[in-house]
C-alpha cells in the first residue's frame, strides 16, 4: 500500500482561551492555559496516521526539531500516533513553538516562531525512500525550496503531491507549484493567491473561477475549504463540492490540518478524491469540537461512526 510522506513543521503550541482576543495595546484576562502538541506538519501526519490506524497505512515524517524537551515531547507523540521519525533531525535551534489564542467563538490567532522548522533542508529528504503512489504532503512553514525538491522527487517517482498552502506567503518557487497534483486552500488564502476578493459566503462558481486561476499545468487539482459550507474540488473543467457537517465548535485551531491529513490517508487507502473529502469533512468536524490541535485529531473509527 501506499504511504504518506509529511515534510512539514513542528511546534508546542502554547494555547490559551478567552472571551476575546486582544486589540493592540490591550490585555485582557485569559481563562484556560495548556501545552498541546502542533505544527502544521505534525498535525496533518496525525490526523493521517489516526484515520489509517489499523488499516494498513503507513506515515512517515521529514523535519527537525530541537535538542530540548519539547523536541523530546514531540517525537515521543509523534511516535506514539505510529509515525515514522527517522526523517526527523535534530538540531541545536529550539523546536518551533506557536502561541494561540481561542475566543468564545472558537475562532483562534495565531503566533508561529519556526526556530528549527526554518532549518529543514533538501538533504534532510533522504532520509525517507519515495515510491510510485506514494502521498506526499506539504505546508508553508518550512523553507519552500525544500518543498521544492521534495515534490520534484516525488513525482520523478510516480507519488502523488499535495500542498497546503498556508500560511499564505509568497516566495515560492515557480517550480514548486508546477510539481502540485492537489492544491487545498481555504477562502482566504485563495483569493489571496488568485489576487481576487472571495466573501466567506461566495458563491461556488466564483470560488471556481478563483481556484482555476492557480493551475500552473493540466492535470492539477485545486480543493477549497469552505467551512460548515464543505469542501470544493475543482479541475480545469469540472468541479465537485463535498458537504460539510454543522457543529458546535470550541476550537478550529488545526481543523484544515485534520482535513488535509484525512485526504492523503484515504487517498492512501484508495478512495477517490470526493470520497477522501467526504470522509476529511466529518474527521474536521470532530476535531473541532475539541480543544488543541494534534491531541484533537479523529480516529478513523470514529470518522466511520458517523458517516455508518
Amino acid at each position: 500500500m501506499p504511504k504518506v510522506v509529511v515534510a512539514g513543521s513542528i511546534n508546542t503550541d502554547v494555547l490559551t482561551t478567552m472571551r476575546r482576543a486582544p486589540r493592540p495595546g490591550e490585555t485582557v484576562s485569559g481563562e484556560t492555559v495548556a501545552f498541546g502538541r502542533g505544527g502544521k506538519g505534525l498535525n496533518q501526519a496525525v490526523a493521517a496516521a489516526r484515520q489509517g490506524q489499523g488499516r494498513g497505512v503507513d506515515v512517515a515524517f521529514i523535519g527537525r526539531v530541537g535538542r530540548d524537551t519539547f523536541g523530546d515531547q514531540a517525537l515521543a507523540f509523534l511516535q506514539t500516533n505510529g509515525v515514522d521519525t527517522r526523517g526527523v533531525a535534530r538540531t541545536d535551534t529550539a523546536t518551533g513553538t506557536a502561541i494561540v489564542m481561542v475566543d468564545a467563538q472558537a475562532e483562534n490567532s495565531i503566533v508561529v516562531i519556526p526556530a528549527a522548522n526554518g532549518e529543514v533542508a533538501p538533504a534532510d529528504l533522504d532520509a525517507v525512500t519515495l515510491q510510485a503512489g506514494d502521498i506526499l504532503v506539504s505546508q508553508f512553514e518550512i523553507p519552500r525550496a525544500t518543498i521544492a525538491d521534495f515534490f520534484r522527487r516525488g513525482r520523478a517517482v510516480g507519488a502523488t503531491t499535495i500542498l497546503n498552502a498556508a500560511p499564505a506567503l509568497d516566495d515560492a518557487p515557480d517550480s514548486l507549484w508546477a510539481d502540485i497534483d492537489i492544491l487545498v486552500v481555504n477562502e482566504t488564502e485563495l483569493g489571496h493567491f488568485a489576487g481576487v476578493d472571495l466573501a466567506g459566503d461566495a458563491p461556488v462558481d466564483a470560488v471556481a473561477a478563483a481556484a482555476r486561476r492557480l493551475m500552473r499545468r493540466p492535470g492539477q487539482t485545486v480543493v477549497a475549504t469552505l467551512g460548515v459550507r464543505g469542501a470544493l474540488a475543482v479541475t480545469a473543467d469540472d468541479q465537485v463540492i463535498v458537504s460539510g457537517r454543522t457543529v458546535k465548535a470550541v476550537d478550529t485551531t488545526g481543523a484544515g490540518d485534520c482535513f488535509v491529513g484525512s485526504v492523503a490517508a484515504r487517498l492512501a487507502l484508495g478512495d477517490t478524491l470526493p470520497q477522501a473529502m467526504r470522509h476529511a469533512n466529518v474527521a474536521a468536524s470532530i476535531a473541532v469540537t475539541r480543544v488543541g490541535a494534534g491531541d484533537a485529531m479523529p480516529t478513523g473509527d470514529e470518522v466511520l461512526a458517523v458517516l455508518a
